[in-house]
């Protein structure tokens, strides 16, 4: 009887763990990310039935091995990450020596498919520490671009993205910077971008009712969106204060489009349409401070501008405050002026600390002290957030509405396209009405105008005399995005 009951014992073990162990196959979708790329990788893969996987290469950071490496292994290294493969593979750069510590993904010279893509949009999300994302000639399509746009969005700490190379008829690259878009870098170099393509990112950078707020850096050269396509760009520049970098280089862009670009950069003439929703900002920010009605005089409403705040900034000091102590409850107090002329001592305030707020957005972490009052915190972000169209700097002149101009940008590169000494004048012509801040490099090289040109040699003694980095450089300005340094600049 023992020895029955021991063996009916054994098979019932021995069917639960047959049972465990011919579990149903997984799909992608039952599958957990690890955080192992290699390892996800390839497993999803199997599960998606990809018949050929592709290949993992890996680059791991300089700092592996306590920060030392052999020259000639880093140089190896360099070349698997920037040479064309031949056999589809998956490139990625490792922060240290841990796998699951992935902070780029290169997909170089091969066709991504839908069936890979899928994998790719369970993969990427769950890699922490993505942070650059390069794709050239990856062959997107339409369809399987906007695919990879949301699988983009779902990468928490993702801030840059390379996609060249990727012609797409619908030039739909413009869902990349949209108003939530978390990313600071772009680049759509060699896209074949049209007119139609450049009105669209101009549109995404800026209009009367919204604009994009995180994007520093934009690479838009070697497309051929021409003179019709600068001007969409330089309208996006008018109300866009988040942008320092920006190349245009060799897009086939004349006087005309030149001309658009550097009437944003000094102090220009709001139009109609802005003038329009400014007057509706001044109104909805003086009710939302609780300003009388009759004071909203749209004479006078210039000589106020510390009183007058977008609706979101207001929203956000609003929330912020609402359980603060009395300690911050004082900035308040202050900025409610009894009288004009306290509202005129903190004009000046005010519109210095907001010029300085777009250069140091990039960096502004770094350069703030973690022990800083709640007060000064909130006093900072109210001024950030302020609409360009309630710019402090704004003044009536000749019954136009002028305002400061676009002095965030620091970096523009118009190498290699068809200006001519006309469209210089313009250019320094801005540069001179341009106050605190403005632009700190401007690259005008491989033009068609003489590289001896006054005009030109004026705009590069003002452009040596503003960019600490290039004093030295015998007034030759570069920007970062120029293409290899040549002996002539005409």
């Amino acid at each position: 009887m023992k020895k029955r009951v021991e063996k009916s014992s054994k098979e019932k073990v021995d069917k639960v763990d047959s049972v465990t162990d011919e579990e149903p196959p997984k799909t992608a979708d039952d599958y957990q990310c690890s955080g192992n790329l290699e390892l996800d990788f390839t497993e999803l893969c199997k599960l998606m039935a990809v018949k050929e996987i592709p290949s993992v290469k890996i680059k791991r950071s300089a700092s592996t091995n306590g920060g030392v490496m052999d020259n000639q292994f880093q140089t190896s290294l360099e070349s698997q990450m920037t040479t064309w493969s031949s056999k589809p593979c998956l490139q990625i750069e490792l922060d240290n020596e841990d796998h699951g510590s992935v902070k780029e993904v290169k997909i170089s010279g091969w066709k991504v498919d839908e069936v890979l893509l899928q994998v790719l949009s369970r993969l990427l999300p769950s890699l922490s520490n993505l942070q650059c994302l390069h794709m050239w000639r990856m062959g997107l399509t339409d369809h399987t671009f906007n695919s990879m746009r949301n699988t983009v969005s779902l990468c928490s700490n993702l801030r840059k993205v390379v996609l060249e190379g990727n012609p797409l008829p619908e030039q739909s690259y413009h869902l990349l910077i949209g108003e939530d878009s978390m990313l600071t870098d772009l680049s759509l170099r060699n896209n074949h971008i049209g007119e139609e393509g450049a009105r669209l990112i101009g549109s995404a950078l800026s209009t009367v009712h919204s604009a994009n707020k995180n994007l520093l850096s934009l690479n838009l050269a070697f497309n051929s969106f021409g003179d019709a396509g600068a001007i969409h760009i330089a309208q996006g520049l008018r109300l866009n204060r988040s942008l320092l970098c920006l190349s245009l280089s060799y897009n086939q862009i004349g006087d005309n489009g030149a001309a658009h670009l550097a009437e944003v950069l000094g102090p220009f003439a709001l139009s109609h349409e802005e003038i329009v929703e400014r007057r509706k900002l001044l109104i909805k920010g003086e009710e939302s401070t609780m300003v009388q009605p009759s004071l909203v005089s749209l004479a006078d409403s210039h000589e106020r501008p510390v009183s007058v705040r977008s609706s979101s900034s207001l929203d956000r000091l609003s929330k912020s405050t609402k359980n603060s102590t009395k300690k911050k409850e004082n900035p308040k107090k202050e900025e409610k002026p009894a009288a004009g002329q306290a509202a005129k001592k903190e004009e000046p305030k005010v519109a210095k600390k907001d010029n300085k707020v777009p250069r140091s957005q990039a960096g502004k972490s770094a350069g703030k002290d973690n022990n800083l009052v709640v007060s000064e915190q909130e006093r900072v972000e109210v001024v950030e957030t302020v609409n360009p169209l309630l710019d402090p700097g704004i003044v009536h002149t000749g019954g136009k509405v002028i305002n400061p101009g676009n002095t965030c940008l620091t970096s523009l590169n118009l190498s290699g396209n068809k200006l001519t000494e006309q469209s210089l004048k313009a250019f320094l012509s801005s540069l001179e009405g341009q106050g605190e801040g403005g632009l700190l490099r401007l690259s005008l090289n491989r033009n068609q105008f003489p590289s001896d040109c006054d005009t030109y040699l004026k705009i590069q003694e003002m452009m040596s005399l503003r960019d600490p980095l290039k004093k030295n450089c015998s007034g030759r300005v570069e920007d970062e995005h120029s293409e290899p340094k040549t002996t002539s600049e005409a």
